[in-house]
């Protein structure tokens, strides 16, 4: 009977309620506590001796979408308050009480919850694939196995932060010619619509033969005239859709990211930051103590790369069959000479994870020089394009004034 009163105790739906009252001393205190309903926790405050004057249910609908650098800095603070010494259970009410996003509030009380039913940490990971991958489930599995979590915490951490910086510089990198240009396509394309036209009023009237280059931004600047709908339709809704597959179809992905290594400009960039991510992971694996087989399950993926991904497979295939991680690393032709060298090293010393580490943070390096070069090389390259589209319309416009000019 004591079992199944706990068993339905603990299924009991809890909600964080906020509450505010006075001690034994009149002064007014203020708090939080989870329980299955308000009237619980006005029973628990009166036997605390507090006089409550409002209980209210704290609403956790709402808030920002949970991104990637949510569970980087969740996962940062758990891995610090453990190390200190701070209960699991403790240590997830402190987090989530410090959360401003009321959704990632929700997401820890309800992996709370369920770590107070008995459920392991993995496991209640693992009931939110969303934000928790099969790689951080793993690596929390491989934790409490060993009994290492805090541990395994702090390095699944210090992978997410780089991680997170290596796309913040790739996306800081596009960013800068992405603005250009569209701030250009509208720029051009008011010029177009706005002001083309009243020079063409001026230049009918001078009932004279117009150079060639005139007449096709007349031309061009008609059909922005009668149909600028249905030119910004097309390029908003190209792009919304070639992104929308890019993200959703396997094939559009496999096409994008072999193209993307192949991308004069970026594609350096690509490669590097995938090389990077790709070592960076399988080092931390491996570091966790998970099998190397097992550990090749979530380093494709984790590349951000399906040629990547396509090549890991293929790795995985060799060394479950026997064959060295090195010669099948090579077999792929992908890798730099630098990894094969330094994952060779690491297989003949039995520190692979630590030559693997080396390798990642070379490459995170790489990474950051060449995103300070890519934007150094395109600012002079995006002025030129600019330079000559936008010149080239005012010297054609131009033209008719200057051979008048000749005339007179």
């Amino acid at each position: 009977m004591a079992t199944a009163a706990a068993t339905t105790a603990r299924n009991v739906k809890e909600f964080v309620f906020e509450w505010e009252g006075k001690d034994k001393n009149g002064k007014v205190v203020r708090g939080e506590m989870r329980a299955g309903g308000e009237a619980v926790v006005s029973a628990s405050l009166r036997r605390q001796g507090i006089l409550v004057n409002k209980v209210k249910k704290r609403r956790m609908s709402g808030g920002k979408s949970i991104q990637q650098k949510d569970i980087a800095i969740f996962t940062r603070q758990i891995a610090t308050m453990m190390r200190a010494g701070v209960p699991l259970l403790q240590s997830f009410d402190i987090v989530a009480r410090g959360s401003t996003n009321p959704r990632v509030t929700k997401l820890l009380t309800d992996i709370r919850s369920d770590i107070e039913t008995g459920t392991s940490l993995s496991s209640a990971f693992r009931k939110h694939p969303l934000y928790f991958d099969a790689l951080y489930c793993n690596l929390v599995e491989a934790g409490e196995a060993a009994g290492i979590l805090e541990t395994l915490l702090e390095r699944l951490a210090t992978y997410q932060e780089k991680t997170l910086e290596i796309k913040r510089k790739i996306k800081s990198a596009l960013i800068y010619p992405v603005a250009v240009l569209v701030v250009a396509f509208v720029v051009v394309a008011v010029i177009m619509i706005f002001v083309i036209p009243a020079f063409k009023e001026v230049f009918t009237s001078f009932g004279a033969d117009l150079p060639a280059p005139t007449l096709f931004v007349m031309a061009m600047s008609e059909v922005f005239v009668q149909y600028w709908w249905l030119i910004f339709g097309i390029i908003g809704g190209g792009t919304y859709f070639f992104f929308q597959s890019w993200r959703r179809s396997e094939k559009m992905q496999k096409t994008m990211d072999r193209l993307l290594l192949k991308v004069p400009v970026f594609g350096d960039l690509v490669y590097k930051s995938a090389v990077a991510r790709w070592t960076r992971t399988l080092a931390t694996m491996f570091a966790a103590g998970v099998p190397l087989v097992e550990a090749l399950d979530s380093v494709g993926g984790a590349s951000g790369n399906a040629v990547f991904a396509e090549a890991t497979e293929q790795i995985q295939k060799d060394v479950s069959t026997g064959t060295a991680l090195t010669t099948s690393m090579q077999a792929t032709g992908i890798f730099p000479i630098m990894v094969l060298q330094m994952a060779a090293i690491g297989e003949e010393s039995g520190a692979l994870d630590h030559m693997l580490s080396k390798a990642a943070e070379f490459y995170e390096a790489e990474v950051d020089e060449a995103v300070k070069g890519l934007s150094s090389l395109l600012e002079p390259i995006i002025i030129v394009v600019l330079g000559t589209i936008i010149g080239g319309i005012v010297v054609s416009m131009y033209l008719p004034i200057f051979k008048l000019g000749q005339v007179v």
